[in-house]
């Protein structure tokens, strides 16, 4: 069973193998929670901001704050981050804040010139449904940069409403989800738009038991049938260093933004837990493709064996640091 106590050793172990002052910085800032004013951190914020994995980040940084496209990958090239959206993240996952060589600050003046009508930037306008997805897109990128932001108040308030009729009872309504829709947003045809769950959850105090409807909609569905990938919680493989390993992560994470996810995710986390190997590391072993993505990894050469341990063991880390947070853990 994960706790505090447990978190904090195995958190202290990564720490302990990890080669790389980001990883190191990231462990001690955002799992052991070190005050930013001790030493120990202080003297690792500097390496860390200088790392090469933070300079590959700001070299590649637009002047007016982008990464390219906000999330339409052009396939034919070749950049380490193919989107502002999948860099943000990036920037995210390493532990980056706001201040830090002032990239989340000016990606977040980029998407707030969006949300304002100031930007250059067009949304593309093929139905009716396309300016609220792509704006519930930005408003919850801008949400996690700057949370409680008042350009985000009217998109998350409407989509607050919508969801609260939706499920009025308790259970999913595609009628009243419709006529909420065609409502507030003025659409028309029954295709709808998406409820935009990651949007609604960077509030979690203003869902209040809309939290737990919303969860088990969408949380049981990724549950029994998993998301993304067809790889479901009621089938976690024995092996754990097998091709497939790394796609159950996609609905473990889905459902861990959720809050009080212990009857969907206990047994995933037992599962992580009881696979650590004997050096008290995780590595599910070489996967089918990329298994961190554009944003899930600590060292720019990915191929070598101890940062694909690495890797893993930081991607454990995170998974029970949202678990515990969502599910009323308290550190000590």
């Amino acid at each position: 069973m994960l706790t505090s106590a447990n978190f904090a050793a195995f958190a202290r172990r990564v720490y302990d193998f990890a080669p790389y002052p980001a990883a190191k910085y990231k462990i001690l800032a955002d799992y052991l929670r070190v005050p930013i004013a001790d030493p120990a951190l202080s003297s690792l914020r500097d390496q860390f901001l200088r790392s090469d994995v933070v300079e590959e980040l700001y070299q590649a940084q637009s002047p007016d704050g982008n990464w390219g496209p906000l999330s339409s990958k052009d396939y034919a090239a070749k950049d380490p981050f193919p989107t502002t959206y999948a860099a943000i993240e990036r920037c995210l996952y390493l532990g980056l804040r706001l201040e830090d060589r002032g990239m989340l600050l000016t990606a977040l003046d980029y998407l707030e010139d969006i949300l304002r009508g100031r930007s250059s930037v067009r949304l593309y306008n093929k139905n009716e449904r396309a300016i609220p997805w792509q704006l519930c897109d930005i408003a919850t990128w801008v949400e996690r940069l700057s949370p409680f932001n008042p350009l985000v108040d009217p998109i998350y308030s409407q989509w607050l409403f919508i969801a609260g009729q939706t499920f009025a009872d308790g259970e999913y309504s595609y009628d009243r989800d419709m006529a909420a829709q065609h409502e507030l947003l003025g659409t028309r045809e029954k295709r709808l738009v998406p409820l935009p769950v990651s949007l609604l959850l960077t509030r979690p105090a203003e869902l209040g038991a809309l939290n737990d409807a919303l969860l088990r909609h969408y949380g049981q569905q990724a549950f029994l049938h998993g998301h993304f990938w067809d790889k479901n919680l009621l089938e976690l493989p024995d092996n754990w260093a097998e091709p497939h390993t790394r796609r159950y992560f996609h609905t473990i994470n889905y459902i861990n933004q959720f809050y009080h996810t212990e009857d969907y995710l206990a047994q995933a986390m037992d599962w992580l837990e009881n696979r650590r190997g004997a050096d008290g590391l995780w590595d599910y072993g070489p996967q089918i493709k990329d298994p961190w993505g554009y944003f899930g990894y600590w060292s720019k050469s990915k191929q070598h064996a101890v940062n694909r341990a690495l890797d893993c063991s930081m991607e454990v880390l995170r998974v029970f640091d949202a678990y515990r947070r969502h599910n009323g853990g308290v550190y000590e």
